[in-house]
């Protein structure tokens, strides 16, 4: 009788205990999806020199995302003072981000620098291949150069955006500073980099070229 009763005992206890780590969540599979990463490689434009971090037009990208409820996550790769040569020393790295989406926002320095306009066409050919090769869409933003480096400068400078937006049919923003360059309200004291809410324009800006890649998973 005894034994029955240990016997009893035992197989309770055992039912409990196979409830207890049902039940934990240690345990649990996990069911939490992944978000798909959109990588926005820039420079100071990108990284958002003199703003708080969430003034960024990545990070207000993401809010954009979020309530939109889409399952994405923008990772912000800018860093103040890059050029088109910086970001392809540093692509192969950010792809272990392993991004479906790379905003390509670089060669403003390239052109304040007056850097051959032939090297920065293929930095931005090699990182959008680069890109290609690991899966991801590009959406490439245009940049302006300013006059100091003459008229000819200008118009090589300004027709590597098109032209290789054309050549690997890529989502396309002409000019990432729409709206905002030149406009004292919108650009800190330095004339070059946005405010706070120069920066609003600019996720505005971005997004509408954005959203339509984005998908509902």
């Amino acid at each position: 009788m005894r034994n029955i009763l240990l016997n009893r005992i035992t197989a309770y206890a055992l039912v409990g205990l196979l409830m207890i780590i049902g039940e934990s969540p240690v345990f649990a599979a996990d069911t939490k999806q992944e978000k798909i990463v959109v990588l926005a490689l820039g420079d100071s434009l990108t990284a958002g020199f003199g703003v708080d971090t969430e003034e960024n037009f990545p990070s207000r990208l993401q809010v954009k995302i979020d309530h939109a409820g889409l399952a994405y996550k923008v990772v912000n790769a800018g860093v103040s003072g890059d050029t088109t040569a910086g970001g392809l020393r540093r692509i192969n790295w950010l792809m272990k981000h392993k991004p479906q989406i790379v905003i390509l926002a670089l060669g403003a320095n390239d052109g304040l620098r007056g850097l051959s306009t032939d090297e920065m066409r293929s930095n931005l050919e090699t990182m959008i291949r680069i890109s290609q090769e690991h899966g991801a869409r590009v959406l490439l933003a245009g940049m302006k150069a300013l006059p100091n480096y003459g008229e000819d400068y200008i118009l090589k400078f300004e027709s590597v955006y098109p032209e290789l937006a054309k050549k690997y049919d890529l989502a396309y923003l002409p000019f990432l500073l729409e709206g905002v360059a030149g406009v004292r309200e919108y650009t800190r004291p330095d004339g070059l980099h946005p405010t706070g809410s120069g920066y609003k324009i600019i996720a505005d800006l971005v997004w509408q070229h954005l959203q339509p890649m984005l998908k509902k998973e």
